[in-house]
């Protein structure tokens, strides 16, 4: 879900294999270190999908919560910011131009090497450099200079006051002294880290796990929890499967196998509100879902409570666009009905003529296309089986089809997708990468290729103003132009659902991202985790 990292997940084997290779994540590995679930000082648990890179110079753990490295802020319980390698939030000019942080004294990386301030401005500059590999550096457009300031001060000078800058600061800091060695887009840092997080990683088996040891040295305290293991489960089903043999301590699960998990099985069930949606890209270049009538039609024809209630089971709310309704940032008014009638009516003054088959016609071409999701997910599965029943309700025909992502993205120009995303920190680090015209086709930013210029300048008038109420006003237009142009049907906003060991009580969530994974769900202070009494 520039190329959403965290979407480009690795290559998906298909159920059987994953179950095959699913005993090998429970054997011991790391050089004879058990890595079994139950362990009072180990946890393990259960992911769907790995990130593709472990560099944050390309992009990973953008969003904080890393666990191999830290941020110069970093976010609490309510998602409020707070300082990690920063000594405090930082002080801003009056103007909104000027950030500077004090660094935190003392903090060493996992080797030993002092962290300092040219750590920091590398690790910016590098990301911002043209010739790094970074598909989310757009995000740090406002950025115009960082310099060190001193032995312990960095100072960014920004090109316009963006509102949410410190919001980007909870991004990985690398080490400059090992990541300033090497090519930065194929280097061996790529996969084997260095960060001053709570946990080092010991281990990638790709497409099975990531081991991690605690870090002894962490700032932050030595973590209870010694060893922490994610296993890569990409098959619902397997992952539950799993969970049930006792080989996993927690794993997140779509609703229907998490309600599997009731009382008195030693296990809890947690839900964590998101910011996820799902949604359906509507690509422009396709000579049916590129007309307007059909994406308005759309838009009306599927049934988002009825998604919700039955793929759900009540965990979500449906999803008029990247926003939920229960946020200040949601815009009253945009609400789309369930109104079967009416997407017939915009079809049929449209030309779209039903033919023998109910499947509606205009000038020679069927109004039919391709959906993909991906392989394993059955939350998506059932919301593309759900989209395609109701557009056949309305004279559309969709072809429902399974893949990875690598069978996926060469395709996107052309055919739909079963799409997810949404962030909770600002509206900007979602619907810029969503919607601007000028990420079409950039890897997984702007999936359908969406271009509408009023939108294009609301993203930049509410990404360059430092005006609440001007921002407010800009992201309300572009909620409204996606009723008059929706380029995408959003469908639902996604509870997540984690199911855990009873033997861990008092676990908590944050509100996530739809990139949820290593730093997400129960584990998101993992490091902070004490055995039950």
């Amino acid at each position: 879900m520039t190329a959403r990292s965290a979407r480009r997940l690795a290559a998906t084997a298909l159920a059987a294999a994953l179950a095959l290779s699913a005993a090998a994540c429970s054997r011991p590995a790391d050089g004879g270190a058990s890595t079994a679930a139950g362990a009072a000082d180990s946890v393990v648990v259960g992911m769907a999908n790995e990130p593709e890179t472990l560099s944050p110079l390309l992009g990973y753990g953008k969003d904080g919560n890393s666990k191999i490295f830290d941020g110069l802020l970093t976010h609490d319980a309510d998602m409020k910011l707070r300082p990690a390698l920063a000594t405090t939030l930082p002080t801003v000019s009056a103007d909104g131009l000027t950030y500077t942080f004090t660094l935190r004294p003392g903090v060493k990386f996992s080797d030993g090497t002092p962290f300092t301030a040219e750590d920091v401005v590398f690790t910016y500059r590098t990301i911002l450099d043209p010739k790094t590999n970074n598909p989310s550096k757009s995000e740090l457009d406002a950025v115009g200079s960082v310099v060190r300031k001193g032995t312990d001060q960095v100072v960014f000078t920004l090109k316009y006051p963006y509102a949410p800058f410190a919001e980007r600061t909870v991004l990985p800091i690398a080490p400059k002294h090992l990541a300033g060695t090497q090519d930065v887009n194929t280097g061996p840092f790529t996969t084997a880290p260095v960060g001053t997080g709570p946990y080092v990683l010991t281990r990638w088996s790709k497409g099975e796990k990531l081991s991690f040891t605690a870090n002894p040295h962490y700032w932050g305290g030595a973590p209870t929890v010694k060893k922490f293991t994610m296993a890569v489960i990409k098959d619902d089903d397997v992952r539950a499967t799993r969970l049930r043999a006792g080989e996993l301590d927690g794993a997140i699960l779509p609703p229907n196998l998490a309600r599997g998990f009731g009382k008195g099985q030693g296990r809890t069930v947690l839900a964590a509100k998101s910011f996820d949606y799902r949604n359906v890209t509507l690509p422009t270049h396709h000579r049916v879902t590129g007309d307007l009538a059909v994406r308005r039609a759309l838009d009306l024809a599927v049934d988002r409570r009825a998604m919700v209630d039955g793929i759900l089971e009540g965990a979500g709310k449906p999803a008029y666009g990247p926003v939920p309704t229960d946020s200040p940032w949601f815009t009253a008014g945009t609400e789309r009905r369930h109104d079967l009638p009416a997407a017939r009516g915009i079809l049929d003054a449209a030309g779209w003529k039903p033919g023998p088959d109910g499947i509606r016609v205009r000038d020679g071409v069927r109004a039919s296309f391709t959906l993909w999701y991906t392989t394993g997910d059955k939350l998506r599965q059932d919301h593309a089986l759900a989209f395609a029943s109701d557009a056949r309700k309305a004279g559309i025909e969709v072809r429902t089809e399974a893949g990875t992502w690598e069978v996926i993205e060469p395709r996107m120009k052309t055919e739909a997708v079963l799409a997810g995303g949404g962030s909770p920190a600002d509206p900007d680090f979602d619907q810029y990468l969503l919607l601007n015209s000028a990420l079409g086709g950039d890897g997984f930013n702007n999936m359908a290729r969406y271009d509408n210029p009023a939108v294009d300048r609301a993203l930049d008038a509410a990404r360059r103003s430092g005006d609440h109420a001007v921002r407010k006003a800009a992201y309300d237009t572009v909620q409204r132009e996606l009723v008059k142009n929706p380029g995408y049907v959003f469908l639902t906003h996604i509870d997540h659902l984690y199911v855990v060991s009873d033997r861990r009580p008092g676990l908590t969530t944050q509100v996530e991202p739809h990139d949820h994974g290593l730093g997400s769900g129960p584990w998101w202070n993992v490091e902070k985790w004490q055995p039950a009494k």
